[in-house]
């Protein structure tokens, strides 16, 4: 019975991965009818859809925290004074040439 509660409810990640393993197993290894694996296969591929949200929900958030404030701000203020000289315009004439030459 809670198991049936458990699946009502969205199951965590390893829980689903662990029944769509044991899904898969029993497909492999045992002897079942038709009916059976056709079942099997209707809850292995809900639970391969939900592993699957889980993970990309996962990476989203991992996305979004992958820098963190405080370096986002050391990689601001090292490249600002970089960009401060580009946008003044304080570039040698020479490597305008040569910028030139190259695109050529």
């Amino acid at each position: 019975m809670a198991r049936k509660a458990t699946s009502a409810k969205s199951p965590a990640f390893e829980d689903a991965l662990s029944d769509l393993e044991s899904l898969v197993e029993a497909m492999e290894n045992d002897q079942l009818p038709l009916e059976d694996l056709v079942s099997h296969y209707e809850k292995g591929a809900k639970l391969l859809q939900h592993c699957e949200q889980v993970l990309n929900a996962a990476r989203k958030r991992i996305e979004l925290i992958e820098i963190s404030p405080q370096e986002q701000n050391e990689l601001e203020s090292n490249a600002s004074p970089a960009e401060d000289s580009n946008a003044s315009g304080d570039l040698d004439p020479e490597s305008d040439d040569k910028d030139d030459i190259r695109l050529l």
